[in-house]
This record gives structure tokens, C-alpha cells and sequence, in this order.
């Protein structure tokens, strides 16, 4: 009788559990399981799918402009750009029109491989081209600050990293000419491997060549231009979400106000998005929600104006013309080398001179319409004077 019983129980109990565990609850938790599932699946897909697209564009921009590069050239003498100064102009508006300076620095480089400017000024479009890259925090900064969404902090920060830039990478352009004509990097020169010249040239041929010989060269170079404007914003929708800061940052913020440490994330994080004007706009909400103090800013930028390179190599790369790739690695290892020797040496004088200058620029409105004026028009008369 107490063995039935036992047993009747134990066959209940078993009932119950299977009740709970592989009954109806299971069957509410498959659904909502496979559909999360399957989103990750889209999510992911959608990631590789802008990543192919974005690489595709990326390289027929490339060939377009190669290609279209000699279209340019009457545009430039036609206003007597040619020389150190008038190309640093142009790259550094070139910078400030697109919010980016990637795509003015392989614009650079296309003008160099097609034969259209020399060594020395495409490094001088390339110095332009980060001089100007900053530019896009203070345009964010202005937008919150006019829309009234946030304080006028964003502003101060654009103009931290403007002023960062202007300070650490006007003195490479110098030392970038003296280096390529000393000829101390002429060794470090990469050719595309033959693999991708073939992939290269059998994917990307048929499309430019028919169009390069009946469009005008200047067409062709806009089209390069339009293209490559459109890679970059295609390879952006590859990026993860990175401006809501995680529980893991949280927990090591005081280890971030260290300028070593900031230099490094700002490093490491422009070679992960491969976008320096992604990797700067976090500045603003990083910012306003603590995580980055005010002299924080300024060794994040710096790390950040150093291994956007990383992309611009690529450029050089695809281009397969090997001494543009030694102009970038000239401009890199310069640029790397002042920035290093500021943080080592120099970085409590420079953070102060840098965070007063900026306090004063916008303490009122009128230093700061100044400081506008000043960062358009200066470009405008090194490009057409």
C-alpha cells in the first residue's frame, strides 16, 4: 500500500515537473528564445552585408579617382594651388566640408598615384586633412548647444581637439618634408600583393575603364569623390553602437582620467571603428556623463589623430602606388613621435596652455566668433594665396 502510494506520488510529482520544466512554460520561452535567436542572425548579417558593400565602394572610389586624378589638375592650376601651403589649404577645408578627414587624405592619395601633385604635397593634403578631422566635435558640440539638448560643454570640447590638432600636427608638416626629402623612409615602401591587383583589377576594371574613357576626368574624379563619401557611410552602419558607455567602463573610470590611459583608448578605439570622426563625437557624450574629465580630452585625441592612419595605409595600399605608402607612414611616424614626446615631457604645461586658451575662446561669444572666423579663414587664404 505505501509503495503504491509512493509511487502515485512520485509518478505526480513528475507530472508537475514536467509540468513546469518541458510543458508550457518551455513552449513560452522557445518562442521569444528562437525569435532573439534569429535577430542576432539578422543583426550580424546586416553587419557583414555594410562591411562587404562598404569595402566594394570603398575600392571602385579608389579606382575612380586614380583614374580621374589628372581631371583635377586644370581645377587646381586654374587657381594657382600647387606648393606646400595652398595643398594644406585645401586638405584642411576639404576636412572641414565632409566632417572627415579620411576621405580628403585618400583624396590625396589619388591625386599622388595619378600623377597630378608631388610627395610633398600630398603629405601637405594628407597634414590638411587631420588638421581639419577635429572639426566635426565642434560642429556636434554647436548642434546640441543651439538646440538646447546639452550645455555649452560640447562647444568647449570641439575646441579642445581643434586646438589639440592645430598645436601637435602643424609642426609635423615640416619635419614630414624634411624626412621624404632626406629620403630617411624611402625603404618603407608596400606594393598591393599581386593576389588583389589581379582580384582588383578583374572586379573593378569593367566598371571604370568604359566610364573613364567617355566621361571627363574632372566627372570621373567627382564620382570618386561621391562614392567614397558613400563607402564610408555604408562601412559606418558596420560599426557597433558605441556611445552608451558600458557597466564594465564604469567600473575602471578612475583608472581613465590617467592621460596615458586615455591616449591609449582613443589609440585603440579609432583603430577599432577605423573613423576618427566616430571615435571623437563620442568625446561629447563621454564627456557630459563623466567619464572623460576636461584634461582627459586632450591625450584621447592624440591617440586618436595617430592610428587613423591605419585606413589611409589601407587607401595607399589599394592604390598600389608604394610611395604613398611611405608619405602616410612618414606623416604617421612624425605625427606619433611629437604627440608621444608632448605626453611624456610636456603634457602638464601643454594641457594648461591648451585649457585656458579654450576656457577663453568660449567664455564669451564674441572670442568664440573669433576663434570661427579665424579656423575658416585661415585654410581659405593658405589655399588661395
Amino acid at each position: 500500500m505505501q509503495s503504491d502510494r509512493a509511487r502515485e506520488a512520485s509518478i505526480g510529482a513528475g507530472s508537475v515537473t514536467s509540468g513546469v520544466t518541458g510543458g508550457h512554460r518551455t513552449g513560452r520561452d522557445a518562442t521569444p528564445a528562437r525569435y532573439t535567436s534569429a535577430l542576432r542572425v539578422a543583426r550580424v548579417g546586416s553587419k557583414i552585408a555594410y562591411s562587404v558593400g562598404g569595402i566594394f565602394l570603398f575600392i571602385l572610389a579608389l579606382e575612380f579617382l586614380k583614374s580621374g586624378a589628372s581631371g583635377l589638375e586644370p581645377v587646381l592650376n586654374g587657381v594657382n594651388a600647387d606648393g606646400v601651403h595652398n595643398l594644406l589649404g585645401f586638405g584642411w577645408i576639404g576636412a572641414y566640408l565632409v566632417m572627415s578627414g579620411s576621405p580628403v587624405a585618400a583624396i590625396g592619395l589619388s591625386l599622388f598615384a595619378g600623377g597630378t601633385v608631388s610627395d610633398i604635397e600630398a603629405l601637405a593634403i594628407l597634414n590638411g586633412s587631420r588638421l581639419g578631422a577635429s572639426f566635426i566635435v565642434l560642429a556636434v558640440g554647436f548642434v546640441m548647444y543651439a538646440s538646447k539638448r546639452r550645455t555649452a560643454d560640447g562647444l568647449y570640447i570641439g575646441v579642445v581637439a581643434l586646438l589639440t590638432a592645430f598645436t601637435l600636427w602643424l609642426p609635423v608638416l615640416p619635419l614630414g618634408v624634411l624626412a621624404l626629402e632626406s629620403g630617411w623612409f624611402d625603404a618603407v615602401e608596400l606594393s598591393r600583393p599581386e593576389f588583389l591587383t589581379s582580384f582588383v583589377n578583374a572586379a573593378y576594371d569593367p566598371i571604370v575603364d568604359p566610364i573613364s574613357d567617355k566621361v571627363a576626368g574632372i566627372v570621373v574624379f567627382g564620382g570618386g569623390i561621391a562614392l567614397l563619401l558613400l563607402a564610408f557611410a555604408v562601412f559606418d552602419r558596420a560599426l557597433p553602437n558605441l556611445e552608451q558607455p558600458s557597466l564594465r567602463v564604469e567600473r575602471v573610470k578612475d583608472w581613465l582620467h590617467h592621460p596615458l590611459a586615455m591616449f591609449t583608448i582613443g589609440l585603440l578605439l579609432t583603430a577599432v571603428t577605423l573613423s576618427v570622426s566616430i571615435s571623437l563625437t563620442l568625446l561629447i557624450p563621454l564627456s557630459l556623463k563623466g567619464y572623460i574629465r576636461r584634461n582627459g580630452i586632450i591625450p584621447y585625441v592624440m591617440g586618436a589623430n595617430i592610428s587613423t592612419w591605419v585606413d589611409t595605409m589601407v587607401a595607399a595600399l589599394l592604390l598600389d602606388a608604394p610611395q604613398a605608402f611611405t608619405v602616410v607612414f612618414v606623416q604617421m611616424i612624425a605625427g606619433a613621435a611629437l604627440s608621444l614626446a608632448v605626453l611624456l615631457l610636456f603634457y602638464k604645461p601643454y594641457s594648461r596652455v591648451i585649457l585656458g586658451l579654450a576656457n577663453r575662446i568660449t567664455h564669451t561669444k564674441r572670442n568664440f566668433g573669433v576663434f570661427m572666423g579665424a579656423i575658416f579663414f585661415v585654410p581659405l587664404v593658405l589655399f588661395l594665396i
